[in-house]
């Protein structure tokens, strides 16, 4: 009869790895039903099923391990057979040695064979964390595949879902002091908003709708660090300079970034992911849960790692906001504790507070979008300021208008239409503008003036009353 462990044997030095190696010779008899799946974080993180028959293990190494949604095959590779010593083997494989990284048990117990073929296999699972019935079957020589057989795990288990897109605040106000229990304070850090998607021991970056995880690699150990723990998580990506803050020139490098760039400046400047926020967790739909119940459920299961973290809050508005001051951030995100979470969608349940100067300003005339079919929506507010000539040009706000603030204002604005601009001095060539009598204001944040007297990075807050 052939050596079932002949090749396990070939592939190792008793010498040099603590896994057990046992002698030729007999081969112990059991019952067939004892299982075990580990958790192996070698070159790729896989989890390693094995099944007890004839005397041996055999192995099926699963990349993305056990499905739990019946519409989803997962890739099983056949390996070779191994002790049945292995069940309880849990330890650390030396580098450089066949398999080498670390093995951990991720469940044990009991299994009954439902059919035993060369190139089929039904077995039923009987344990803590691996129920239900898988058929693995063979696609070709090595390579199998592993189906789920029975419906999910849980009446209420969803898959993880695609083309999340993360929740936007609204430009509003702080709320008053005596509110601040019904808020939570996190930083803006400015930043690319994202969504990372944790599944099957790996870890998927989405910006704007698009997979971006090759360009930031450092976010990959996410996905080992979790291991099979499934989740969804938003946050925002930043790059730090050397006094730990945010540089939007840093991230603006990143994103820009050649495919031939990314390894080195993941290096020299890697990317952070602030997260705050989850969408997802182990099957459950998470979006309907108040914010604080979601900040609790990461805190448990998220650990801090090189490259992320957990955005921290901060009780109290007014403090929240010295402190975004302090480290030279832009303002802070006030989000409702009772909030839930609604992909796409901005709402006054999360306000973007600045810290930024504010000015009054009147609406001058307005530009139309871009890709308008309709000139008279608006894509852009001209601006006015008072000075001692009168009425002078201040730049165009686009920045903070919801979708809200543009319908409202192209009733009122079509009502106040003249032909030429109502400045003092002409303003500089605007193709498109359409001008007003100034009789409307608003109030806008903006970074600082520029040399040719107009507003930098002017963001529009609110409409304020006339006078």
């Amino acid at each position: 009869m052939a050596d079932k462990l002949a090749k396990y044997r070939g592939k190792r030095d008793p010498e040099r790895t603590p896994e057990p190696v046992p002698g030729a010779g007999p081969l112990p008899e059991g019952n067939d039903d004892t299982f075990v799946i580990q958790e192996h974080h070698a070159r790729r993180l896989h989890w390693d099923v094995r099944l007890e028959r004839g005397g041996v293990l055999v192995s099926w190494a699963v990349p993305k391990g056990l499905p739990l949604d019946p519409k989803t095959n997962h890739l099983a590779v056949h390996t070779e057979d191994h002790p049945l010593e292995y069940a309880s083997f849990e330890g650390s494989i030396p580098h450089g040695e066949y398999g080498g990284g670390k093995v951990v048990i991720w469940d044990r117990g009991r299994y009954v064979t439902e059919k035993w073929t060369p190139r089929e296999v039904k077995v039923v699972f009987d344990g803590s964390r691996a129920s239900g019935r898988y058929v693995f079957f063979q696609i070709r020589e090595g390579d199998w595949m592993v189906h789920r057989m029975d419906p999910p795990p849980r009446p209420d288990w969803q898959p993880v879902p695609v083309g999340i897109k993360p929740m936007r605040p609204t430009v509003g106000q702080l709320p008053p002091a005596d509110q601040d229990a019904a808020w939570g304070f996190e930083m803006d850090w400015g930043g690319e908003p994202a969504i990372v998607v944790v599944d099957g021991g790996r870890a998927r970056v989405e910006v704007s709708g698009a997979d971006q995880t090759t360009r930031y690699p450092e976010l990959r150990a996410l996905g080992a660090t979790l291991g099979s723990q499934v989740c969804v998580l938003g946050g925002t990506l930043v790059v730090l300079d050397p006094h730990g803050r945010p540089s939007a020139a840093r991230l603006k490098e990143r994103r820009e970034a050649s495919a031939r760039q990314i390894q080195r400046r993941s290096g020299i400047a890697p990317v952070t992911f602030l997260v705050t926020d989850l969408i997802h967790l182990d099957g459950q739909d998470t979006t309907p849960l108040p914010y604080e119940e979601r900040r609790r459920l990461l805190e448990e299961f998220l650990p801090a790692g090189p490259n992320w973290h957990m955005s921290p809050t901060i009780a109290g508005g007014p403090d929240a906001l010295a402190a975004s001051r302090d480290l030279g951030l832009r303002g802070i995100v006030a989000k409702r504790l009772d909030s839930t979470y609604r992909p796409g969608r901005r709402t006054d349940d999360w306000l973007s507070i600045s810290n930024l100067p504010t000015l009054r300003v009147a609406i001058a005339g307005w530009l139309p979008p871009a890709a308008a079919e309709d000139d008279h929506q608006i894509g852009g507010l001209i601006l006015g300021v008072d000075n001692a000539d009168g009425l002078a040009y201040a730049g165009v706000v686009r920045t903070g208008l919801t979708a809200a603030d543009r319908s409202e204002l192209a009733g009122q604005l079509r009502r106040l239409v003249r032909k030429t601009p109502p400045f003092s001095t002409p303003p500089p060539d605007l193709a498109d503008a359409h001008w007003v009598r100034p009789t409307l204001a608003g109030e806008v944040s903006y970074r600082d003036w520029g040399a040719d007297g107009r507003l930098r990075r002017p963001t529009w807050l609110r409409r304020l009353p006339a006078g």
